[in-house]
């Protein structure tokens, strides 16, 4: 899953359906088709973030995929999948999306590997795990940069004003210029993104029309803070081991993100990056080396 461009991107998907909406993802495994048993084994599950898409794992999934069986999708509304203009979005329809396509691949257990938006899904598929209304089951998560704990969540004010009554008219004022001006601010100063990376992320976003829908993706603000108790209740009950990686510089949940995950859950796995809010873009091989060492051996050295 190492791409260049969209045309690629889209070139290697392949697709699922979920209710009337049709959905793009990615794995590196022969799908069990002649047994109705499941994979006993584990899968890794990517899930990823507001506004982009699964090719933010790219750099990970390349290596990754050489020992591990993989799996990635695009979630409703994002990158290459259906973005239905009239849809509702809701954080614990991803998830029950995840289930779905786990179900169709006959997985059974995960380790999950979550960013920003998809930390938000990754909470919801712990929390239904823990109340054993779930028929996944999840081995570890590690969670890079995103909202885990709604009182050290910080959103850019572009944020704010998208998901207020003022979002339709904002919209129209985002280009590829103002997406790169956003990422510049929550990159790190000495890890910028690339024009390439800018191109092809805003690409996505206008794949389907999709920008006009952030106003009713960014709705995930408010469920986040609805559903915040039950989710840190399940992380702080859970046996699973769980892991944080944080780019420290990231001004939405960085350092200060960090230390709460720290304050909450001391004796989960953490490890901090000099770079923003992207650290698989912008830290790929050092992120890659993390989650390798989580996977193996379920804590940071």
């Amino acid at each position: 899953m190492l791409f260049s461009n969209l045309e690629e991107y889209q070139q290697s998907a392949k697709w699922f359906s979920y209710q009337e909406h049709s959905l793009a993802y990615w794995y590196n495994f022969d799908v069990q088709t002649q047994t109705d048993m499941p994979y006993e084994g584990v899968t890794l599950l990517f899930l990823h973030g507001f506004p982009s898409a699964s090719w933010d794992w790219h750099a990970q999934w390349s290596e990754l995929s050489k020992q591990y069986r993989c799996l990635a999708f695009d979630m409703l509304g994002f990158g290459l999948s259906d973005k239905p203009r009239g849809h509702r979005y809701s954080l614990l329809e991803q998830a029950d999306i995840a289930l779905h396509l786990c179900k169709l691949l006959k997985i059974k257990n995960v380790h999950i590997i979550a960013h920003d938006y998809g930390v938000s899904v990754a909470q919801q598929l712990l929390s239904e795990q823990s109340a054993s209304s779930s028929k996944l089951t999840i081995e570890s998560i590690c969670f890079l940069n995103g909202g885990l704990f709604v009182d050290g969540h910080r959103p850019l004010l572009t944020q704010k004003l998208l998901n207020s009554w003022l979002g339709p008219l904002m919209v129209k004022f985002i280009n590829k210029a103002t997406l790169r001006k956003s990422f510049i601010t929550i990159f790190g100063e000495k890890t910028p993104p690339s024009a390439h990376e800018v191109d092809l992320l805003y690409e996505l976003l206008e794949y389907k029309n999709g920008k006009a829908l952030l106003p009713r993706l960014l709705k995930y603000l408010d469920e986040r803070a609805l559903h915040n108790s039950r989710w840190l209740k399940s992380m702080q009950d859970t046996k699973i081991p769980l892991a944080f990686i944080n780019g420290l510089d990231d001004p939405i949940s960085g350092a200060h993100m960090l230390e709460l995950f720290q304050q909450r859950l001391p004796n989960s796995a953490t490890a901090s990056l000099p770079v923003g809010h992207y650290p698989q873009l912008e830290a790929p091989e050092k992120v890659l080396l993390l989650l390798r060492q989580f996977l193996q051996e379920k804590r940071f050295t």
